[in-house]
């Protein structure tokens, strides 16, 4: 068993590895929905729960909620991989690897105008279709530190070509790393 997380700008094509791993027996964990979660229970936009959470209980509370989630998981006996989709700050990286033995991260990188298309046609309620909002979002995810996740991944991948292209390297990917 094995927890790895995955990090990658908007757009970037984090979902498709979280689909595929699910298929092969990983389970999904992703800090977003997390985020999303719990911001159905407040009735506040995400962003603003995003915002909310962090002031009330710390600048790293989504991914602690997210280990408590994986270790309640683990309880249960699941013994195939757990992916954890939305890991965003190197203080992130180093909570998951202080709690989770031989953890890894995979990043995905597109460059923005191929993610700002991909992200207006996936409609989902945090997402714009205003291209100054969304280079106000990557800036603000770049701020909080995904730059250096991403040069810190075992491994990165372009998702730029072919879908393919990208569920070959997923795939080798994963099987590599025994997921």
């Amino acid at each position: 068993m094995r927890v790895m997380g995955i990090s990658g700008l908007p757009g970037s094509g984090k979902s498709l590895v979280s689909q595929i791993a699910a298929q092969k027996g990983a389970m999904i964990v992703s800090m977003g929905d997390i985020i999303r979660e719990e911001a159905k229970k407040r009735g506040e936009s995400t962003k603003q729960t995003a915002k909310n959470l962090r002031k009330e209980y710390g600048q790293y509370i989504v991914a602690e909620l997210t280990i408590k989630k994986i270790k309640k998981i683990i309880e249960t006996g699941f013994e195939n991989s757990i992916i954890v989709e939305g890991i965003r700050s190197p203080y992130e990286v180093n909570l998951f690897k202080e709690n989770f033995e031989d953890f890894i991260i995979l990043s995905i990188f597109a460059n923005p105008e191929l993610r700002f298309e991909r992200i207006k046609s996936r409609k989902r309620e945090d997402d714009t279709t205003d291209y100054e909002e969304f280079i106000g979002r990557d800036q603000r995810e770049l701020n909080f530190g995904i730059g250096t996740v991403i040069s810190l991944s075992n491994k990165i991948i372009i998702n730029e070509g072919s879908v393919e292209s990208y569920e070959n390297e997923i795939n080798e990917f994963l099987e590599e790393y025994d997921i």
